[in-house]
């Protein structure tokens, strides 16, 4: 039992009973992808053009068109298959851990690695993994609604009768208070859980502002795409006369305007930014949480174990006379032995605080030879009200009664009922510890008058015994992680339970400005919310914070306009982390209900992290703005040449579908491959929030698209008319004009990849994706117009490469345009912020 399963027997339960998980989806075979894509707007106007191409007697251009359909499927499969694994590796990430004794050892393990015979230590905010009977418990009580769908939560004790569910615990359910031991006797299908045929859930999916504003933009234009199409058929049949040319035409225009990469773009980029977040110790559980990263303008964060290293050591005693520093603790034994004593007894037995980690090792340190036995008899547990924690011990040895106190300074000193003096003189040593950046503690004793335990620790008579400073060293990396919020617009917000002058030590160590005010818990509770609002904007630093007033925080800060990303990790931060625009959980020391109100996890604890997922998100962000700002402008020329032969019936028909098709193969993978694996932007972290209320594609941006689409048309049709001019024939007319479009088209995406470096740092850069498919569209345009059996396909004839020369020059005076105005643009928005 201490010493839990061992790797061996891990492993045999592994292969007899399977992972500690229920049944989920199986992925899509390539048949069920097939179907997806079969389904979709753009596949049936392939079908329907390749029918009529069959029908007019063009059975090779027929045949190829509806061959296009493997290839959308291949491409469809591959993004499809990049966003199924990032989902996965996500899901996995999700699930409820487990903190499990194994060899000997307390490590914590996903949830699905839990084995029969497991011994799973539970504390309050776990979620329970799988089936498993107490055999030990402190005040442990869990919520079973999940299951019984009673409310209240039912109070759990260790049974010798294995046939009482009172000494059960099961799957799914929640630890609400105390603590418990239980050896697991059910895993996946054969706990409760799977037996009422429960399945895992899926990554949260919800519609977030960004979808519904892109669903209201697809919307619009595919009702503009069908009255476009409609028009054009008629148009063209009035002109022409030919109803099954006015057809196709029409459902080439349909294919031109249709932006069906929008719904596949928008899955990738939260998908694989997802994926990419996890990649850096963050856990997105909320898709909408990429989308809020880039605005968050204020980030509050706890001090341990994120800004610090959560690795406590006692580095001074104070007995009440003298100061004694670590290096010194084996000379002074005597002096400081009796205190270090007593906050270990005041401690869990197998403790899991860093702060009782810290109190266990030098207990160990200093009693190396006596290992006297002690059984709990009863624990007053830390409360809002009292801020200490006494355990009542009774030695088996010899039945001596001791009761040990831990816990804070102003508490302890309280419940040994000191005189000012007394008071004074200590608070003054907590004063200088405090500045020094230690946590202070104070420990206490009492003795036992009598049999009868009291309701409540403070009607112990205790003796005051001394102060204990903790030490957490700061994160090396916290200080550059600061400067950088700082410089991107975002402030940082300190919230500890720490005494303020220890708060404030660490502040100035990581360059927080301490000359803004330092607010306490207890002040807190003094001003109204009105007050709080209008004093908060110069509050760095929160001291003395219970989880509770963490809410109260959030709420005036929000009331302010400002979008607030929350850190938290029990049980009663939950509130905060819901309220929070972001709520971030920690991931090591974290309780699973934090975690699940969060929308992110820190999987490293780490503050760094953070910053870099505020970096990630903004990166995202500007490259699935630049993906749909291409969309649009591509689809600009590409509408202007489809609709023109329709109005003109002396000019020849430009783009026929199959020509959109090929168009289609560059533009789907350089949205949803290229843009997505682009480099962040200059200065991404030297730039203010975005705006929330901001629209992701408003009228500006929607007119920027259009205005370089309206370029590229621009040069297209002056080619196209130049070469008419020239003389040349139709098929030359149409190979021409259709290499400057995909020429422009090149050059278009390399100058939209950044907002801020020129195209020459673009080209530099490691993008392997865009110049394996932009190489890939320059091979294919050079096979297309020169070798004759291509060509007849294409109906394109090769009028010599002197004269694509003009679609070189037309090209480059577009990029050379939008470099210039980006150059401008640049200048006046990204410039660092004072």
């Amino acid at each position: 039992m201490k010493n839990g399963l061992s790797t061996d027997e891990v492993k045999e339960r592994l292969s007899s009973f399977g992972y500690n998980e229920l049944p989920s989806e199986k992925p899509k075979n390539i048949f069920g992808i097939a179907m997806e894509v079969f389904k979709e707007p753009m596949f049936l106007l392939l079908i329907a053009c390749g029918v009529l191409y069959i029908i007019l007697g063009d059975v090779n251009e027929g045949v190829i068109l509806l061959s296009t359909i493997f290839i959308i499927i291949f491409i469809t499969f591959y993004q499809y298959q990049k966003t199924e694994k990032a989902l996965n590796a996500l899901k996995n990430l999700s699930s409820p851990r487990a903190l499990v004794l194994r060899d000997g050892k307390e490590i914590r393990i996903a949830g699905r690695e839990v084995v029969p015979d497991d011994i799973v230590i539970l504390n309050e905010g776990d979620r329970i993994p799988a089936d498993g009977v107490l055999f030990d418990t402190v005040n442990l009580t869990v919520d079973e609604s999940i299951l019984t769908g009673e409310s209240v939560p039912v109070i759990k004790s260790s049974q010798i009768d294995p046939s009482n569910t009172i000494g059960h615990v099961f799957s799914g359910t929640l630890v609400v208070q105390g603590k418990g031991y239980a050896k697991i006797f059910a895993t996946g299908l054969r706990t409760r859980f799977g037996e009422i045929g429960c399945t895992l859930l899926n990554i949260e999916q919800q519609e977030t502002r960004l979808h519904n504003e892109m669903k209201s933009l697809i919307r619009n234009l595919f009702i503009l795409g069908a009255i476009l199409s409609v028009v054009v058929i008629i148009v063209f049949y009035w002109v022409r006369g030919n109803f099954i040319h006015s057809l196709l035409n029409g459902l080439a225009n349909a294919m031109a305007i249709l932006p069906e990469e929008f719904p596949v773009v928008l899955t990738v980029f939260l998908a694989l930014g997802a994926w990419r977040l996890s990649k850096i110790n963050v856990l997105t559980r909320k898709p909408s949480a990429i989308e809020t990263l880039g605005s968050a303008t204020v980030l509050c964060s706890d001090k341990t174990g994120t800004i610090t290293q959560n690795k406590m050591e006692v580095s001074v005693v104070y007995d009440g006379d003298n100061s004694f520093f670590k290096d010194s603790f084996s000379e002074n034994k005597t002096q400081i032995l009796e205190i270090i004593n007593y906050a270990h007894w005041a401690s869990q037995e197998n403790p899991i605080d860093p702060m009782e980690k810290a109190f266990y090792n030098t207990h160990q340190l200093l009693n190396e030879n006596s290992n006297t036995p002690y059984k709990l008899q009863k624990e007053y547990s830390l409360s809002k009200s009292v801020l200490a924690m006494t355990r009542v011990l009774k030695n088996t040895a010899n039945h001596e009664t001791l009761v040990a106190s831990k816990g804070a300074p102003e508490t302890i000193f309280k419940l040994c009922h000191l005189n000012p003096q007394e008071s004074k003189k200590y608070l003054n040593i907590v004063e200088s510890y405090a500045e020094k950046g230690y946590r202070v503690i104070a420990v206490a004793k009492a003795t036992m008058k009598s049999t009868a335990l009291p309701n409540s620790q403070i009607h112990f008579a205790f003796k005051f015994l001394g102060l204990i400073g903790l030490e957490d060293p700061i994160r090396p990396e916290v200080p550059q992680a600061i400067k950088e919020c700082h410089d991107a617009g975002v402030k940082v917000i300190m919230i500890t339970g720490d005494f303020p002058t220890t708060a404030r030590s660490i502040a100035k160590q990581i360059g927080l400005n301490v000359d803004h005010n330092l607010i306490t818990g207890g002040d807190l509770d003094t001003l109204s919310d009105d007050q709080l609002q209008k004093i908060i904007s110069n509050i760095s630093i929160f001291a003395r914070v219970v989880p509770k007033q963490k809410l109260r925080i959030v709420q005036a800060l929000q009331n302010n306009n400002e979008i607030v990303a929350m850190t938290g990790d029990g049980v009663n931060d939950a509130p905060a982390l819901k309220a929070a625009n972001i709520g971030i959980a920690m991931g090591n020391k974290g309780t699973d209900v934090a975690r699940e109100a969060a929308s992110l996890v820190l999987l490293d604890d780490n503050f760094s992290s953070i910053v870099s997922a505020i970096r990630l998100g903004r990166k995202i962000f500007d490259n699935l703005q630049k993906a749909m700002s291409y969309i649009i402008a591509i689809h600009i020329p590409i509408i202007g040449l489809t609709l023109m032969p329709a109005f003109f019936s002396s000019l020849p028909i430009l783009l026929m579908p199959l020509h959109i098709v090929l168009l289609e193969l560059i533009i789907d993978p350089i949205c949803s491959v290229a843009f997505e694996n682009e480099q962040e932007e200059e200065n991404i972290m030297k730039r203010k929030p975005r705006d929330p209320q901001e629209k992701f594609f408003g009228r500006n941006k929607i007119l920027a698209s259009v205005f370089q689409g309206s370029l590229l048309l621009g040069m297209t049709m002056t080619i196209y008319f130049l070469s008419i001019h020239e003389g040349h024939t139709n098929a030359e007319v149409r190979a021409i004009a259709f290499s400057s479009l995909v020429i422009g088209n090149i050059f278009l995406i390399l100058t939209n990849l950044s907002k801020t470096r020129n195209f020459i740092k673009v080209i530099t850069e490691k993008n392997w994706a865009v110049w394996i498919i932009l190489s890939t569209a320059i091979i294919m345009l050079l096979l297309i117009i020169s070798i004759p059996f291509l060509q007849n396909i294409f109906s394109f004839e090769f009028p010599g490469l002197k004269h694509f020369i003009s679609s070189l020059i037309g090209s480059s005076l577009i990029l050379l345009t939008l470099e210039i105005l980006k150059y401008l643009k640049n200048k006046k928005k990204f410039l660092p912020l004072s």
